[in-house]
């Protein structure tokens, strides 16, 4: 059993929309497809995806197929606020304190690495022997990275 994870592809930015609505920037859709024709996976591997549109269009890009969407696969719940100018040094905050809301509305981050890893552990004990393929996000992957290692998260 090998579990894989991959990060959606490319969005498109937009500070007026919240982050967990983006698309994919179809101008770079083709990277998917590139590692498509390279995948490491096996044909047999069972699929699922974060449901936020990101993931779920790389996922289907990925497969030429709908995938099932597992919810707690999503992203770090930064939904208390919008466009965050200064994003990288607020999430250096939160992987500092893990449980703090270091933003109004943002989910702490060791509530994400436990739902995450939660998640990921139902959907292997429900698949035993069989490689699973998932695809979601940089911080959930990081999070969930650190549990199944034992590790700090490594930004």
């Amino acid at each position: 059993m090998v579990l894989y994870l991959v990060r959606h592809g490319r969005p498109i930015l937009d500070p007026t929309v919240p982050a967990s609505t983006w698309v994919l920037d179809p101008e770079h859709e083709h990277q998917i497809a590139d590692l498509a024709a390279r995948a490491p996976w096996s044909d047999d591997a069972v699929w699922f995806t974060s449901p936020e549109p990101k993931a779920a269009r790389t996922a289907l890009l990925l497969t030429g197929r709908d995938v099932p969407v597992m919810h707690d696969l999503r992203e770090h719940d930064r939904s208390g606020t919008g466009w965050v100018p200064d994003f990288v040094d607020v999430i250096r905050e939160a992987f500092a304190t893990p449980y703090s809301e270091v933003r109004p509305g943002w989910e702490p981050i060791s509530r994400t690495r436990s739902r995450v890893a939660d998640a990921v552990r139902q959907i292997v004990a429900e698949h035993p022997g069989r490689d699973v393929v998932l695809v979601g996000h940089g911080t959930a992957w990081t999070l969930l990275a650190a549990e199944l290692t034992g590790t700090d998260p490594d930004l």
